[in-house]
This record gives structure tokens, C-alpha cells and sequence, in this order.
């Protein structure tokens, strides 16, 4: 076996982000530090305060509803999030959800900037100058899909900015970047990376098996990769091994044409990068609506577009390793990505036989051969539509949990349980991440037993990591293990390795409880800056929500949390 040659270090990310360059943060006139205004409301007398407050900052505008929603789960229930803003400006990441029960709160959770704010909300520069500096930001390629909009940026340490932001691509990444509006200096950024006629075509997959395809018959009478089954447009697209024209669909203003779209003559479908990526995409959103009545990614059957073939097996040898990623990962890329400027779902292809990665001693086969990776990178958009978790920090690695939480649980729904390949349990990417080096092992994390891949099982073990992308933004991959394991634990039970409590699940056999649990809690309660403690605190309210107080999903949920030292 061979060592594959790319310059990679750590391990390998299976995310909807491309890994970033660190850019250094420049002076400017920032607020005095000041504290966040963290809200977990479930009692009586906290709602009555926290309701009156929401009252008074609705009047005075300080926060404007975004959204109103009425969750499948809960019929009675009514959730409005409210995004925070400060003399007309919004401030990122800010924001409350209140959830109401016949009109009456039964929960408010959020995270918001303080009143007391003294910022000068003029820019020094203009829409123009600003412009040129978030593109110059890409590097020699950068590029700019929308106009930059002013906003408010709070950073970790309570400082706050007026900036200038936009997603830049460029340079082999997709980044949400915030310039200071008063100096041009960056103090923010992060990945963005969080018809005709019906027919049935049949296909090999990555495994070997046979699956059945929702295509589209063309009027030439071949076939393409456009479901015609399900609401949404749910299309996928063969890149040919094109990285070129690949980057062009991604990060420009070029769209796809027709000619782009995977396609077949017989209706025999033998490319296992397209099979796979196209009905695995499919099962997911067949699962979000069978067990969540959610209809597509955004709740709306917006499309769903996938990309495969950007780099081939054979080609991953010699690309550039700014370029890796295009073959060594998936990753959802939201709008404005992708071949519609609507977000895209990549999968890459992987390595050829026969080679592994230097960090892991692992080989790579077509990430779209992986349940739980599709279903994991497609929660990801589900996350923007709804909670938009920030990607650092607590909050981050949430986001990372989620998605692995809700990979596990399509993979369950359609695989008999089972530690082989093809088959579910809690290793996140077994079917294409194989041990080839002596002493590697399968798989990229364990909800069961993260400190198998050295991920933390207790938040006494979590990871303090700097906000850079070098530190993955705080260990959010990392620092996932934590959530993951009480997921695990509320549902099979047992016990936490690092405190030894032990943790009653509600069983394999009552498996959605906790899905739907934690599924409400991270898409309707959580606000954008969730910290664990939040996570705690909202997945309890969302199980006495759907099971009552004292359920034993309820209970299961409680011992899980205080069994990984989140309180």
C-alpha cells in the first residue's frame, strides 16, 4: 500500500467546510468587551420576564420576527425567531426563539447582545471600497456572488464590530467573511462550506449493491439524473473529472447547462459516483419527511442539487493539495454555490486502491457511497434553514453533532443494524473510510466510543482549541464526540467512559423518541449561538414537549446529558 502524497495535515474532515488559511485581524474601533446575554427559559416566572423583554424590544425594534413556524411534531405549537438588531443593523448570530403552546410560552432560548452597545453604526467605507476588499480577500481568483451587506459582528471575547460581510470563493474555499466598515480590516470569517418524462433506471452502487434510480427519459430517449418522483428538484450533476469547469459551476456566476447533468443510454446505470450520490440524496429527504413531516432541506422543496466526478480516483495523485478536498471529502456548500446558485450537495471520488491518507492510514472510495455522509452533509442545510448554528466553537461543534446524529438515523431507518459494511451503527463512514495502514481503524468518529478516534466523550475532555481554521474553528469536529455520545447514550444506554454514570436509553425499539427529540430541539428551539449547556436545556424542553414531563424520553435525555458533563 502506498502513502498517498498530498500535503494534508490532521484528520479528514467529512463536513459541508473546505479547510480555510487563517487571516490575521487588524485594529479598529470595536465596542468594550461586554457579555452575551444568554436566555434559557422554561419556568413560569422566567418566561413572564423574558416574554415582557421580547414585548419591549419588538416595539422599540431591537428584534424583528424572521420566522414563524408550526412544527409537524408539536401541532400546537407556534415558534417564532426573532433575529436582534442595534440602531437598524443586524447583529450576526443573534437571536431568540419563542416557542408557544396554544398561544402561551412554553420555552424561550437564545443568545443576544447587550442593550448597553456603543457603536458607531456609520461605515468610513463605502458599498464599492468594501467590495473590492472582500474580493481581493479570495485571493487572485476571489470572487463575489452578491453584494456585501452591513452588519454587526460580535466575536467570542464580547467585542463588537460594524462590518462589511459576503461569501467569497476562491482559492479552493467558500468562506463568509466580515470586514471592519471603519479600517478594511478582516475580524471574522469562517466556512460556508456549516423535463420530460418520469422513469425508474436500476444502478450499482459503491458496495455492489442494486438500486433503484428517479430519473428523467429525455425526447432523444436517453436518461439524466433528475428525480421526477419527489416535490423538490433533486438533480445531479457529473463533473467528468473537470475541476476546471467544476470550480467555474461553484464559485462563479456560470450555471449548468443540460449537458451537465449525469445521464445514461440504457437506463442501466453503472457510474457508482452517480448512483450512490443520487439515491442516497433521495432516501434522505424521503426520511426527513417519513419521520419529521419536513418537506425538503428548507422546509419548502426547495431544490437539492448534487455534484460528483470533480476529481477522478486516478487524478487525486497529482491536483494541488489546495485541491484535496475536491477529492478527499463531501461537504454541502450553500447558496449561492453550486451549478444553480441554489447550494449544492459534493461528494468526491476518493483515492484509487491501493493508497492511503498519511494522517489516518486510511483509503477514501466515493464519498457518495456513505449513507450516513450524505444524510450528515444534507443536515447541514437543513441547520442553515432553520437553528443556523454558527460554526465556532460550542455552537460549531453542535452543528458537526447534529449532522452526525442525523446521519446515524438514516442510516438505521434503511439498514438492518450491524457492525459490517452496509450495515447501521454508530461509526460515522465505515462503508468508504477503510483501515489499510497496521494500526488504523475504519470509520472517521464513534457516537458509541469517541475516544476511539480521540474525540471527547465528557465535556471535561472537550477540546480548547483557538478560533482559526488551523484549530478547526475551536475543535468543532472534535468537540462534536461530546454531543454524540449522549445522543448515543439517550438512546442504547450505558455508560460514560470518562465519568462512569450509568444512562437508562429508551432502546433501540423507541429510537425515534430521541430523533424527534433532539431533531426539534436543533431545528426549532436552538438559537444561532447555542452553547452546550443551551443544547442540554432545549432537547429536555423538547421531549417534555413531545412526551410529556417524567417521560422516559425526558429522563433518558437528562441522565445522557449529565452523564457527559453538560449541565
Amino acid at each position: 500500500m502506498k502513502e498517498l502524497g498530498l500535503a494534508r495535515s490532521g484528520s479528514i474532515v467529512l463536513s459541508l467546510f473546505l479547510i480555510l488559511g487563517a487571516t490575521p485581524r487588524g485594529q479598529s474601533t470595536a465596542t468594550a468587551k461586554s457579555s452575551v446575554m444568554q436566555i434559557r427559559a422554561t419556568s413560569s416566572a422566567d418566561l413572564r420576564n423574558w416574554e415582557s423583554y421580547i414585548t419591549q424590544a419588538r416595539r422599540a425594534g431591537d428584534l424583528r420576527l424572521r420566522s414563524s413556524i408550526r412544527d409537524p411534531l408539536t401541532p400546537t405549537h407556534t415558534t417564532e425567531r426573532f433575529d436582534q438588531f442595534y440602531q437598524g443593523i443586524p447583529i450576526w448570530g443573534s437571536d431568540v426563539v419563542v416557542d408557544s403552546d396554544n398561544g402561551a410560552p412554553a420555552s424561550i432560548f437564545g443568545v443576544l447582545s447587550p442593550d448597553s452597545l456603543a457603536l458607531n453604526v456609520s461605515p468610513a467605507l463605502s458599498i464599492e471600497q468594501a467590495r473590492l476588499l472582500l474580493t481581493g480577500s479570495g485571493g487572485k481568483d476571489g470572487a463575489l456572488r452578491a453584494e456585501p451587506s452591513l452588519v454587526i459582528a460580535r466575536l467570542e471575547n464580547g467585542e463588537h464590530y460594524l462590518t462589511y460581510s459576503a461569501v467569497v470563493f476562491g482559492a479552493g474555499r467558500v468562506d463568509r467573511v466580515f470586514l471592519d466598515a471603519q479600517t478594511g480590516a478582516e475580524v471574522l470569517r469562517y466556512s460556508e462550506l456549516h423535463k420530460q418524462t418520469a422513469a425508474v433506471g436500476t444502478g450499482t452502487g459503491v458496495l455492489g449493491d442494486s438500486k433503484k434510480l428517479s430519473v428523467e427519459k429525455t425526447s432523444s430517449g436517453s436518461y439524466t439524473a433528475y428525480d421526477r418522483h419527489r416535490p423538490p428538484v433533486i438533480e445531479t450533476f457529473d463533473m467528468r473529472g473537470n475541476l476546471a469547469r467544476t470550480k467555474l459551476l461553484f464559485y462563479t456566476s456560470l450555471f449548468a447547462s443540460a449537458s451537465d447533468l449525469a445521464s445514461d443510454t440504457d437506463n442501466i446505470w453503472t457510474d457508482v459516483a452517480v448512483v450512490d450520490a443520487h439515491v442516497h440524496v433521495s432516501w434522505t429527504y424521503d426520511y426527513y419527511y417519513k419521520r419529521f413531516g419536513r418537506s425538503g432541506l428548507d422546509g419548502r422543496n426547495g431544490p437539492i442539487n448534487i455534484a460528483v466526478n470533480a476529481v477522478t480516483q486516478q487524478g487525486s495523485l497529482s491536483i494541488a493539495a489546495e485541491d484535496s478536498s475536491w477529492a478527499v471529502n463531501a461537504f454541502w456548500c450553500r447558496a449561492p454555490c453550486g451549478p444553480t446558485g441554489q447550494g449544492v450537495m459534493f461528494f468526491g471520488d476518493g483515492i484509487p486502491p491501493g493508497y492511503y491518507m498519511p494522517d489516518s492510514g486510511r483509503n477514501y472510495t466515493y464519498f457518495g457511497g456513505a449513507l450516513d455522509i450524505a444524510a450528515h452533509e444534507l443536515t447541514h442545510a437543513v441547520t442553515t434553514y432553520t437553528s443556523n448554528l454558527t460554526y465556532q466553537n460550542e455552537s460549531g461543534a453542535l452543528n458537526e453533532a447534529f449532522s452526525d446524529m442525523m446521519g446515524k438515523s438514516v442510516e438505521f431507518y434503511y439498514h438492518p443494524a450491524g457492525g459490517a459494511v452496509g450495515q447501521a451503527d454508530y461509526v460515522i463512514g465505515k462503508d468508504i473510510s477503510r483501515a489499510v495502514r497496521p494500526g488504523s481503524i475504519s470509520g472517521d468518529r464513534s457516537m458509541a466510543n469517541p475516544g476511539l478516534y480521540g474525540d471527547p466523550d465528557h465535556y471535561s475532555r472537550r477540546a480548547i482549541r483557538p478560533n482559526t481554521p488551523a484549530g478547526d474553528y475551536g475543535g468543532v469536529h472534535t468537540n462534536s464526540g461530546i454531543a454524540n455520545q449522549a445522543f448515543y447514550l439517550a438512546i442504547e444506554g450505558g455508560t460514560n467512559r470518562t465519568s462512569g454514570l450509568v444512562v437508562t436509553g429508551v432502546g433501540s425499539g423507541n429510537r425515534d423518541q430521541i430523533e424527534k427529540t433532539f431533531f426539534r430541539a436543533f431545528t426549532v428551539l436552538m438559537p444561532a449561538s447555542s452553547t452546550f449547556s443551551t443544547a442540554r436545556a432545549a432537547t429536555i424542553q423538547a421531549a417534555r414537549d413531545l412526551y410529556g414531563a417524567g417521560s422516559n424520553a425526558e429522563r433518558a435525555v437528562i441522565q445522557a446529558w449529565t452523564a457527559v458533563g453538560v449541565s
